[in-house]
């Protein structure tokens, strides 16, 4: 029986299309949904000189205020997913919130735990080729790691 429905989320039209799903789903179910969304760590390409190579500024004076200040920003921007989201498709259901840093797949997988979802519903990009393999699979790699049933719905862009 499923109680439990975890969704990742994002700010994709990826992650909205799996959210409407996976909240007709919990509704058809009265389901608790369990909304997670994941900040990966911004990895910053230094050279020796200790300059950023995108932005060519030096990253000396980034100190540990401007480390809190962005993760703050992070927490609420996430935080601001999961409530739009929330407020678009759950309705009357019981919806709990979780985000946090680190990899997605990994953080999904790790959610499911601390919700003890019976189900995780995602979305995918359907990409394939050379931009499968650069990009990587969060949903591939949900569904080999989970140990429970992973839902991935597909959309295709427009």
């Amino acid at each position: 029986m499923i109680k439990r429905i975890l969704i990742g989320v994002d700010n994709s039209t990826y992650a909205d299309h799996a959210a409407k799903y996976g909240f007709q789903l919990a509704h058809s179910l009265n389901a608790h949904v369990g909304l997670v969304h994941i900040s990966e760590p911004m990895s910053i390409a230094m050279t020796t000189s200790g300059a950023d190579e995108i932005l060519g500024t030096s990253l000396n004076g980034l100190n540990n205020a401007g480390n809190l200040e962005m993760l703050n920003a992070q927490d609420e921007i996430s935080e601001s997913i999961i409530v739009h989201t929330a407020k678009k498709y759950g309705g009357k259901l019981e919806v709990t919130h979780f985000n946090d840093y680190g990899s997605t797949a990994d953080g999904i997988i790790n959610c499911s735990h601390e919700f003890k979802a019976d189900l995780i519903v995602i979305g995918t990009h359907s990409r394939t080729g050379i931009d499968r393999l650069l990009s990587g699979s969060v949903a591939e790699h949900v569904v080999r790691h989970s140990e429970i049933p992973v839902l991935v719905v597909p959309s295709k862009e427009s």
